[in-house]
């Protein structure tokens, strides 16, 4: 049985920028990963969007640590060589009616710290050729990112640091052993026992089992798990433009619409679409072609939905259920639960991978100020 001071449970890019950033600043860590390879699960399977911070509630975690997060995340891919490009947004309302939301989200940006261009249809037009809209209103903070390199990066740091990653093992009991915690579980079919002075939960989907498993974790306090899946279509032939471009948000803040991406190769695809489901669910069915279609046309006549090609899914760790407004990031220390030497982080989705650094830096700020 090893004993270590920090164990991260999940290496999704939020659990990685939280090992490096504590073995950067000299302790021992270790990641305990259930899967094969880092970053299987919502960290590989999203839009990969530098967000600017435009969308969250000013005073919200999500609000704050999304632009501590976005400055952090492009100072670190210039630093570490990760590919990423400034790329800028392109927020619109195809009809009369929209733009009401439209001036909400630019107040709301402002409230925020987040400086917009409001555009009207000519300059629309201009910037995108191809998007038909009444108005809209252009980020040039939003950016592209590759994930995939971005979590090698931390993990690169990590281990260059003496931290360890071990992956196929999963977290089964969690036992408080005096002033330590004695984590039990199952490492490539084997038993396994480690203990550590501090416990971070960033399991993403699997953080409320998580908190389960953990000796006297207040049930009360973790909170309910919506498995909300999103799926992306893309796009064949060249496209037609040279920024994101994002239609009105859906109602209650659900989801953001599906909205054109493009990747550091230039590949066009759009998504996410909001599914609630029950369990973790990555099949894309490519009858939705017809519907993602009718929903581009809105802002995209040019769309045609056979060119629309199955892409992948992802599944958001969402703490809102169906009809609800988004809520917020949430962590818990121990001045919330009354565990000593427990961090857990609950609903983690959308801005997470651009706030991953921001994160970070929380869930360090705690462990130094106890």
């Amino acid at each position: 049985m090893a004993d270590i001071e920090v164990i991260v449970v999940g290496a999704g890019v939020v659990g990685l920028a939280i090992a490096q950033r504590l073995a950067s600043g000299g302790r021992d860590v270790m990641i305990l990963e259930r899967e094969a390879s880092i970053g299987e699960h919502a960290s590989s399977r999203n839009s990969e969007v530098i967000h600017a911070g435009i969308y969250y509630p000013s005073g919200s975690l999500k609000a704050r640590l999304c632009l501590d997060g976005r400055d952090r995340l492009y100072a670190w891919c210039e630093a570490h060589r990760v590919p990423h490009r400034r790329i800028g947004k392109l927020l619109v309302a195809t009809a009369d009616d929209e733009l009401p939301a439209l001036e909400q989200l630019r107040f709301n940006a402002q409230a925020c710290g987040v400086q917009l261009q409001s555009l009207n249809a000519a300059q629309v037009h201009e910037l995108e050729p191809a998007v038909t809209a009444v108005g809209g209103l252009f980020s040039p903070l939003t950016g592209i990112v590759d994930s995939h390199a971005l979590m090698q990066s931390f993990e690169t740091v990590l281990l260059g640091q003496g931290g360890q990653l071990c992956l196929r093992t999963r977290v089964d009991r969690v036992e408080r052993q005096g002033e330590r915690w004695l984590v039990q579980g199952q490492s490539s079919g084997q038993p396994f026992a480690v203990s550590c002075r501090w416990l971070i939960n960033a399991g993403g989907l699997f953080a409320q089992q998580l908190a389960h498993s953990i000796d006297c974790y207040p049930a009360a306090l973790i909170p309910p798990l919506h498995y909300c899946q999103g799926r992306y279509f893309s796009y064949s032939g060249s496209s037609p433009f040279r920024h994101l471009v994002y239609p009105m948000p859906e109602p209650n803040a659900v989801g953001l619409g599906v909205h054109a991406t493009l990747d550091l190769g230039g590949q066009l695809r759009f998504g996410p679409d909001v599914r609630y489901t029950d369990s973790i669910d990555y099949q894309v069915d490519a009858g939705s072609g017809e519907s993602f279609a009718r929903s581009i046309q809105r802002y995209w006549p040019e769309c045609r939905a056979e060119r629309l090609q199955p892409g992948y899914a992802g599944v958001r760790a969402k703490l809102s259920g169906p009809g609800a407004a988004a809520a917020d990031f949430m962590i818990q220390g121990p001045a919330i639960h009354g565990l000593q030497g427990v961090v857990s982080l609950f609903g983690i989705e959308s801005p997470g991978l651009t706030a991953s650094l921001a994160l970070a830096e929380e869930v360090a700020g705690q462990l130094d100020n106890l």
